[in-house]
């Protein structure tokens, strides 16, 4: 949770109220759990000596819901008081297992239903709030992020939409490209990074790995995930290789131009296991080369950390790879829906990200900075020294 002395010394700004929209409830409920136990725990009021009106509930979740009507159409519904409050809506545009009728025939919501739900609920909201904040773990659109040729802008258009319905701050993770905050520049655009919670992960289930230059190594898949190796090996204090894609620019499948071939660039990996570290697993071809490649390469162990795992071709050639000791792990968070096959699978690993998420918007309802949780490196290394020295893990 944020720190308790610099919470005493900021009132909360309004009373704290969460919408979850449908398709993030399972990690909206674990958000309201942390922020309830935070608050009975703290005793901030008593230490100020001010009763905080709805400061201690025993829940934040306000009732809602999205209903439609037989062609397709839908409405936001709040079902209760919201005026004055500081509200933070919750939205997975990622989740494509929610359903809904169409004249009668099912149709599955894609990010553009769960976008406009959210839209939905902002519209509901708007007037009565204090503030809206809008929690988008996905950001909507984030690949399509930029113009090359004739092409829209969705993400940027996305954002100045939401601003323009009053929305003031957008609280998102691991951004395709965080420069997009530049569609939006006199607003709130918070990108936090799952770092500390991929370590933890990493580390209870590897009790066995060495983390020096001689036994480990961070990877970037291409170009793009450069930053956030850069600040694993850095952090971890051990080096970094990188992969870059050839591809044939004459061709678009699928949206994109295939890769014609991965070229590695760094030192000799033979012997040493491999942390492949990337925002989004989507059909996993790029990761899975990747990984492939390092073993031919005589690499020990490849270890997969991505933010999102999509997974939209299916699991399958993750399993032949896992079968064939290409890859031994693989870490996603809980951001994003996930399914019940993946959470069977033997290789696979939740980073839980709920009580990190409760953490920012407790400290963003006391207005106070959260620079400290936006950096993670003081957590990183103390799990770092605890795990060195054999100790047990902290719940953080």
């Amino acid at each position: 949770m944020a720190d308790i002395e610099t919470l005493k010394k900021a009132i909360p700004i309004a009373p704290l109220k969460l919408i979850v929209l449908k398709g993030c409830q399972d990690l909206g409920k674990e958000v309201n759990t942390h922020l309830v136990s935070y608050r009975k725990k703290d005793n901030i009021e008593e230490d100020v000596g001010i009763n905080l009106s709805g400061y201690q509930e025993d829940n934040f979740i306000v009732d809602s819901s999205c209903p439609r009507f037989g062609s397709g159409e839908g409405k936001g519904f709040i079902h209760e008081s919201i005026r004055g409050s500081d509200l933070f809506i919750l939205v997975d545009v990622c989740n494509y297992s929610l359903t809904y009728k169409v004249c009668g025939r099912l149709n599955h919501m894609s990010p553009d239903d769960h976008f406009q739900d959210l839209k939905r609920m902002i519209s509901a909201a708007n007037g009565k709030a204090k503030r809206i904040n809008v929690i988008m773990p996905f950001l909507y659109e984030s690949r399509q992020h930029k113009r090359t040729k004739r092409e829209s802008l969705d993400c940027a258009f996305g954002l100045q939409e939401l601003v323009d319905m009053g929305v003031s701050n957008i609280i998102t993770f691991d951004a395709h490209d965080p420069r997009v905050s530049n569609a939006i520049p006199l607003k709130g655009f918070d990108n936090f990074m799952p770092s500390y919670q991929f370590i933890k992960a990493l580390l209870e289930d590897e009790p066995d790995l060495c983390i020096d230059n001689e036994h480990l190594m961070v990877i970037s898949p291409d170009e793009g995930a450069m930053n956030r190796a850069i600040y694993f090996s850095n952090v971890l204090g051990i080096e970094m290789g990188m992969f870059y894609k050839r591809r044939d620019y004459t061709t678009i499948i699928n949206g994109k131009n295939p890769i014609i071939e991965h070229e590695f660039l760094g030192s000799n990996v033979s012997g040493k296991d491999m942390i492949i570290i990337d925002d989004i697993i989507s059909s996993g071809e790029s990761m899975l080369d990747t990984a492939r490649m390092l073993k031919e390469r005589g690499a020990n162990r490849v270890f997969i950390c991505t933010t999102f795992g999509l997974f939209s071709d299916g699991l399958t050639k993750f399993d032949q790879y896992y079968e064939n000791k290409y890859i031994d792990r693989v870490i996603t968070t809980n951001l994003i829906h996930r399914t019940d096959e993946l959470k069977k699978r033997p290789y696979y690993t939740e980073a839980n990200m709920s009580k990190f998420l409760a953490s920012i918007i407790d400290a963003l309802n006391h207005d106070v900075s959260i620079s400290v949780v936006m950096t993670p490196t003081e957590k990183i290394h103390s799990i770092l020294k605890k795990y060195n020295n054999k100790n047990s893990l902290p719940d953080i």
